[in-house]
């Protein structure tokens, strides 16, 4: 019990210095206040999964998508995949593709 109240001390500490140490807590000043961003994050996505229903949510994904692809281009959303590709759990795409010499031309981002 005394480990976990150090644990989270300590993550409230680092909240505190401004990193994010709950998924989906960015903004967040302390550990509370992420996990409440958490938290009202996945209750609104849910909730709109259940205004839309599943297919509904699933196709206002895909639309998303398909808008970011017309804004950056062919090539630039390509570019965009191959680096989300190389990601991990521990490590960024771009980390992944520094680490393997791989070159990801980032000024292909750009919105048209």
């Amino acid at each position: 019990m005394a480990s976990q109240q150090a644990n989270r001390e300590e993550l409230d500490e680092r909240a505190r210095q401004g990193e994010t140490v709950v998924p989906g807590g960015t903004g967040g000043k302390s550990l509370e206040a992420q996990e409440h961003l958490a938290e009202g994050r996945s209750r609104g996505g849910q909730t709109r999964k259940q205004q839309l229903g599943s297919e509904g949510y699933h196709e206002m994904g895909s639309k998303g998508g398909q808008t970011r692809k017309e804004q950056m281009g062919r090539e630039g959303y390509e570019e965009m995949g191959r680096k989300g590709g190389l990601s991990t759990m521990d490590k960024s795409g771009g980390e992944r593709a520094e680490e393997k010499g791989i070159d990801i031309d980032e000024s292909k981002f750009k919105n048209k």
